[in-house]
């Protein structure tokens, strides 16, 4: 069993960690572009599924500018993600989408530890879910995009003053190790084989 009693401080991504939530996000973007070639859009889900971390608004952008050789301004990626977060919040409010184990671990050790949340979802929506799903006591901040998750990251470390050798990330995609990398702190994959194997990272199957 892995022994989390080096770290004084967990941070967790969301998306694919604490929830169960990349085919709802999938659907979510295949119905804000229904409009459009269904090929481009599946190239999109492909981007989205291989960069979890990443937020919406850049996804959006990416869709545009990437895949469709297109132009976009700011208020149409506001409008899309506006909808987006819509569909969001109604679905990702039921706790069927929660994992179980990670939720029964975040729990155990929510007095123990200094848990907190930085992830790629829009922080409006992310505080929303986490108070429906009744888990927001749980952390001591919990933080989303548009501000990128390295410096989410950077800010809860140094707001706090924590020491990065006790600080750990907790997540299933590679824009999780690349903040890990960034800030000089240790990286769990969970939920995503392809994690295995990264430099100077761990990875846990379960937390059952």
């Amino acid at each position: 069993m892995f022994n989390f009693e080096k770290y004084d401080t967990i941070i967790f991504d969301f998306d694919g960690v604490i929830i169960d939530s990349m085919p709802i996000r999938e659907s979510g973007f295949r119905n804000i572009f229904s409009k459009f070639d269904e090929s481009a859009v599946e190239e999109l889900v492909k981007y989205h599924n291989l960069n979890g971390g990443l937020s919406r608004f850049h996804k959006i952008r990416y869709f545009y500018e990437q895949i469709l050789n297109m132009d976009i301004d700011d208020n149409m990626v506001k409008s899309y993600a506006e909808d987006f977060t819509t569909m969001m919040r109604e679905e990702l409010s039921n706790p069927q989408y929660l994992i179980e184990e990670i939720v029964e671990f975040i729990r155990r050790n929510k007095d123990i530890k200094s848990l907190h949340i930085a992830s790629g979802s829009e922080h409006e929506e992310l505080n929303y879910l986490c108070k429906k799903l009744g888990i927001d006591n749980c952390f001591k901040s919990i933080d989303g995009s548009p501000t990128h998750k390295n410096y989410i990251v950077k800010k809860i470390i140094e707001l706090n003053g924590y020491d990065k050798s006790k600080t750990v990330i907790i997540g299933d995609s590679i824009n999780d190790y690349d903040a890990a990398i960034f800030n000089g702190i240790d990286f769990i994959g969970y939920n995503n084989v392809d994690l295995k194997n990264l430099p100077g990272a761990y990875y846990l199957d379960t937390f059952a």
